[in-house]
């Protein structure tokens, strides 16, 4: 439980307190501009990154309802949606479980070791993400959801692709539950 509200302090708790000391000063000028960075495990989630994916979709949840509630005061708000970029997120930055079990060692304890194998790896370029943020919302333009890199983007296609394709499978069935 510890290691998981450590994880949920960081990042859904603190981008949330921070949401909330910026908010008067935005609502006092009728304007600003929110961005909230989210990750591709909020996307959808992978073995192993269960309570980061967690706090980082509850971010999300949490960005939409903040989307509508201040546009009518002025304020915009941003997600971004990175993939894998090189910063030191896997490496001195990612928490990792004190116990690890043997029964997870095909899923979880792979995923881990993928993360060690792209450490300084990873093709997004924090520089660039940097200036498209900042580009965007310079732009006037900037969408709900911003998605970067070329992995979150194929992510986020693949993802929606599959969850259609589910939802056809069984709309009948849950559409069935409506009733008197």
């Amino acid at each position: 439980d510890a290691e998981t509200r450590a994880i949920f302090e960081t990042n859904f708790f603190g981008p949330a307190a921070l949401l909330r000391a910026l908010l008067p000063h935005f609502r006092e000028r009728k304007s600003g501009h929110i961005v909230q960075m989210a990750a591709a495990a909020a996307i959808a989630n992978y073995a192993g990154f269960g309570a980061y994916g967690a706090a980082k979709g509850a971010l999300s949840s949490l960005t939409e309802s903040h989307a509508q509630e201040l546009k009518p005061l002025g304020i915009r708000v941003t997600l971004v949606e990175p993939g894998p970029f090189r910063t030191d997120f896997v490496g001195r930055s990612m928490t990792r479980a004190a116990t690890t079990l043997p029964d997870y060692a095909n899923t979880s304890a792979r995923f881990g070791q993928y993360l060690a194998k792209i450490d300084g790896k990873q093709p997004g370029n924090p520089i660039l993400a940097a200036e498209a943020i900042v580009k965007l919302v310079h732009s006037g333009e900037a969408p709900l959801r911003f998605v970067l890199g070329r992995y979150a983007i194929d992510k986020t296609r693949k993802t929606f692709a599959s969850r259609e394709r589910e939802l056809a499978q069984h709309e009948a069935a849950g559409a069935a539950c409506d009733g008197p």
